[in-house]
């Protein structure tokens, strides 16, 4: 089996078992899934989306974070970690869109990376869910699970992005890291992993290299 076939019968396979795959953060506006993901960052999905029900009563537009003091951000962010970076980077991303791009997220990888705090997983998440464009978004449980499928060596995000590129069809991307979060989630975890009722252990080189 080629690393094409592998990565279309991996997607195959996860959408039978996730069909109705999409984020999971929470969100109403562009800007919000922009300041969610940011605020993702060595962060759990869950208690982002705890977060950012208050700071998204609080601060309801581009505007507000804009003109916000940071130590007001800081406050309420503070459970997502890394909170002064995360908090500076909010406000300055705001204050961009307002002057840059004219309260718009710019639709393309190369615009979004732009922005304060902004790196190619965002981006690519952005791109996918807003704007309905190819994307792989390259976060820990899609770097981890592809790994072991055989879909790449590489463990550097925009490597590992650049072999799926390759791999994945474009207009399956956004939809299957969707599911490998929710794959890694409850059956190829980082510890512990589930061979025995993995659905994909058939086209797993690492099950089949290891565990048989």
């Amino acid at each position: 089996m080629t690393r094409k076939e592998r990565g279309a019968e991996a997607v195959r396979l996860l959408k039978e078992k996730y069909p109705d795959a999409k984020c999971s953060l929470e969100y109403k506006h562009p800007h919000e899934l922009l300041i969610a993901t940011r605020l993702s960052a060595q962060c759990t999905d869950k208690r982002v989306n705890i977060v950012t029900k208050t700071l998204f009563e609080r601060f309801r537009s581009i505007d507000d974070f804009a003109d916000a003091e940071i130590s007001e951000i800081e406050e309420i962010i503070k459970p997502c970690g890394l909170y002064k970076t995360k908090a500076k980077s909010i406000k300055e991303m705001c204050i961009q869109l307002r002057e840059e791009y004219n309260y718009t997220l710019p639709d393309t990888i190369e615009e979004l990376t732009k922005l304060s705090g902004v790196g190619r997983k965002t981006a690519n998440l952005i791109v996918g869910d807003i704007y309905n464009k190819p994307a792989i978004v390259t976060d820990t449980h899609c770097i981890r699970i592809c790994g072991r499928l055989g879909l790449t060596k590489n463990t550097e995000p925009e490597k590992v992005e650049d072999d799926l590129r390759k791999v994945i069809e474009p207009s399956e991307g956004n939809n299957f890291c969707h599911r490998l979060v929710l794959f890694g989630r409850d059956t190829c975890k980082a510890r512990g992993e589930r061979c025995e009722i993995c659905e994909l252990s058939g086209i797993c080189k690492h099950f089949n290299s290891t565990k048989k």
